[in-house]
C-alpha cells in the first residue's frame, strides 16, 4: 500500500503541473488529457467525452492558475478492477482574462491507460461566498 500511495502523489504533482500548463497555455491540446468518454463538469455546467470537453475548453477565456494544495489518494482496487485509478484534489486561485483573481476547487478521477495518465471526471468550481 504504501508503494501505491507514494506512486499516487508523485504522479499528482505531476500531473497538476501538465493539466494547469495546458488549460493556461495550450488549451487547443485538452482533448488529449482525457478519456474518450471522460466527464466534465465545470461550475455546473457539463460535457461528456473528450471532443465536447475540448469544445468546451475552447470557449473559456485566457486564465492564470496558482495551485495551493494537492491532495491524492488510490482508489480500492476491488472498485475499479484493480486499475490503477486515484482521486485528486486540486485548490488555488485563478485569474479569467482581466478579471479579479477567485479561489476554486477541482477534483479528478484519473487512470492509466497504458503509459499515460487519463481523467475519467473532472469537476471545477470557483469558490464564490454563497451568502
Amino acid at each position: 500500500m504504501r508503494t501505491k500511495i507514494d506512486t499516487v502523489c508523485t504522479t499528482a504533482e505531476a500531473f497538476v503541473k501538465l493539466y494547469y500548463d495546458h488549460v493556461d497555455k495550450k488549451r487547443q491540446h485538452m482533448s488529449r488529457l482525457y478519456m474518450d468518454t471522460a466527464l466534465l463538469v465545470w461550475n455546473g455546467n457539463g460535457s461528456k467525452g473528450k471532443d465536447e470537453i475540448q469544445k468546451y475548453f475552447h470557449e473559456l477565456p485566457r486564465s492564470e492558475h496558482t495551485i495551493t494544495t494537492i491532495d491524492a489518494q488510490p482508489v480500492v482496487d476491488d472498485a475499479v478492477s484493480a486499475q490503477l485509478t486515484f482521486v485528486m484534489q486540486v485548490s488555488g486561485s485563478v485569474r479569467f482574462h482581466e478579471n479579479p483573481v477567485k479561489p476554486f476547487q477541482q477534483t479528478f478521477m484519473i487512470t492509466a491507460q497504458g503509459d499515460k495518465w487519463k481523467i475519467v471526471s473532472d469537476c471545477f468550481r470557483l469558490q464564490d461566498g454563497i451568502f
